[in-house]
């Protein structure tokens, strides 16, 4: 009894059909992806949202100005009703009448259609989003992967809730349509059979305005776990592995080592001009021997204290004295001051916070020293 029936093939489904396709994609999408998908038009919205929005203004629109339009319609009727036995039913200006008729009919709601649209974005969006990243060709949507669309409509959660979204629908649109049909019809063939046809046609036209208006409030409500769904969804697909999330920190931060080095190959330009930021330099601290550090306090450049122009030890310290004594630059001996900087800062760095007053009476002493010449 241990035998296994066969299971025919065309049943066959494979259960990887229902996994994750981002597998490995635990970390949360950060902000810097969240931001470059916005620019390219991809984001959390719901289609069903913004359509329930737009269908409800435009109901809303069309029982506010019914009667205008019934009256239009009327006289689009009298007028053409008026002319079709005459000779100039062929005049040019027949057609410009029904174009101008028509467009007093339609384009307010278009235009209403087309400002819900765009409102029910923003709202989404929380901004409005410009890109033309989502309508650029592409080969797969031209040829797209029939496989692929099968699964996510047939084969996974999307899909069951969008048949749930579906029968959900249709379910209570039917219930609330019998209900109202159950009530208003017995009181419709009264009064046709009363022969009130006015009173009937108005009794209609209230019925149909009610169904709009529950079927789009239907649709709204609806819509609106479907947003949270597709914003789930969104975040989900969004998600980054641990390699993706280190790569945008390398391309965000840069690698380390790079900088490193390019740090290293500027220092190194820096000391290479190391006699020209000497002789520019207003003051050389000095170990004496063993250490030497350049400043220069520049104001109109924008630095707030002195900045390091050069350093160096040993020969390079010797060359760096010998250098501000032949072109007249103050040498001051200070150990702590020399060292501390030395160790402290780099070529082009400005002096750190803890230096600036004794640095300030270095500078006070230099300047005093000028004055004296």
């Amino acid at each position: 009894m241990n035998d296994v029936l066969p299971v025919p093939a065309y049943l066959y489904i494979d259960l990887q059909w229902f996994a994750a396709e981002d597998e490995g994609r635990t970390e949360e999408a950060s902000e810097y992806k969240l931001e470059k998908a916005r620019k390219e038009g991809r984001v959390a919205k719901s289609a069903e949202l913004n359509s329930a929005f737009v269908m409800l203004l435009c109901v809303v629109l069309l029982i506010v100005f019914a009667p205008s339009m019934l009256k239009e319609c009327a006289a689009i009727f009298r007028f053409y009703f008026s002319r079709c036995a005459s000779s100039s039913v062929n005049d040019p200006a027949i057609a410009r009448a029904f174009y101008y008729f028509f467009l007093r009919l339609v384009l307010p709601i278009g235009i209403i259609g087309i400002v819900g649209g765009v409102a029910g974005n923003i709202i989404q969006n929380r901004s409005f989003i410009f890109t033309t990243k989502t309508i650029e060709p592409k080969f797969q949507k031209i040829v797209p992967n029939f496989v692929q669309y099968f699964r996510n409509t047939l084969f996974s959660l999307r899909g069951l809730f969008n048949v749930a979204k579906s029968l959900g629908k249709v379910f209570v649109i039917s219930i609330l349509a019998f209900m109202l049909l159950k009530r208003d019809v017995p009181i419709l063939m009264l009064e046709i059979q009363n022969g009130s046809i006015g009173m009937a046609i108005r009794r209609i036209g209230v019925m149909s305005a009610e169904i709009l208006i529950m079927a789009s409030v239907v649709f709204l409500i609806i819509a609106i776990p479907d947003y949270f769904v597709q914003r789930h969804e969104f975040m989900e697909q969004m998600k980054m592995t641990k390699q993706e999330v280190k790569e945008e920190y390398k391309e965000l931060e840069g690698d380390s080592e790079t900088k490193n080095r390019l740090q290293q190959a500027q220092r190194a330009i820096l000391q290479q001009n190391m006699p020209q930021a000497v002789r520019e330099s207003d003051v050389v601290i000095t170990n004496p021997t063993h250490f030497a550090v350049a400043l220069k306090y520049d104001a109109a450049a924008g630095y707030e204290a002195p900045r390091v122009t050069a350093k160096g030890e040993d020969e390079v310290a010797f060359s760096m004295r010998r250098i501000a004594e032949e072109n007249g630059v103050p040498v001051v001996e200070n150990r702590p001051v020399a060292r501390g900087l030395y160790a402290n800062t780099d070529v082009g760095d400005i002096i750190p916070e803890e230096y600036f007053r004794i640095i300030a009476d270095i500078y006070a002493h230099v300047m005093n020293l000028h004055k004296r010449l």
